[in-house]
């Protein structure tokens, strides 16, 4: 992402993820706060602070990753990450591993640090990432939260207009 700004010319950005891209937004800051101007964080969260859930967790990404480098994408994933199965069948599972394995707790118990204005957005029938949700909203000093009904992980494609009018109202409030 550093290097995305760099190229862009750009000191500084709003930063926006869902799901995965959440998390890596968080750990994005908490290497480089001083290139987020804000961050928006959609149906995702921060990490695990347990030892054991997060080698549950880590457990998951290793079974995904070995299901990948068979060449099966699990039912539950887009055409497009099947697509992208067959046409980088080697690179998928390395990413997998190396993304989405958490190493420690260092991103949730940076959360009380986060100082730029963070908009927090969540499916109610996101039943996986509600708690996080709660969680990162009551952690982040400066987090607003909006709930977005009749929507499961995909909060932005389930309900595209009230998802996009919190993120119009958070950005013009900044």
């Amino acid at each position: 992402m550093a290097a995305i700004l760099d190229a862009a010319g750009t000191d500084r950005a709003v930063l926006g993820g869902m799901s995965l891209g959440g998390y890596l937004s968080l750990a994005f800051h908490l290497v480089h706060p001083q290139r987020v101007a804000a961050l928006v964080l959609v149906d995702t969260g921060p990490g695990y602070r347990n030892d054991e859930a997060r080698a549950k967790w880590n457990a998951w990404v290793e079974r995904r990753a070995r299901q990948l480098e068979r060449g099966g994408a699990p039912a539950d994933v887009s055409p497009e990450l099947t697509q992208a199965v067959h046409e980088h069948p080697e690179g998928l599972p390395r990413a997998a591993r190396g993304v989405m394995a958490q190493k420690d707790a260092r991103v949730i118990t940076s959360l009380d640090s986060i100082t730029v204005p963070t908009l927090v957005i969540v499916g109610a029938q996101d039943t996986d990432y509600l708690a996080a949700a709660d969680y990162m909203a009551r952690k982040i000093p400066t987090a607003r939260k909006v709930v977005i009904e009749n929507a499961r992980h995909a909060a932005n494609m389930d309900q595209p207009e009230a998802f996009n009018i919190a993120v119009r109202e958070f950005l013009d409030h900044l």
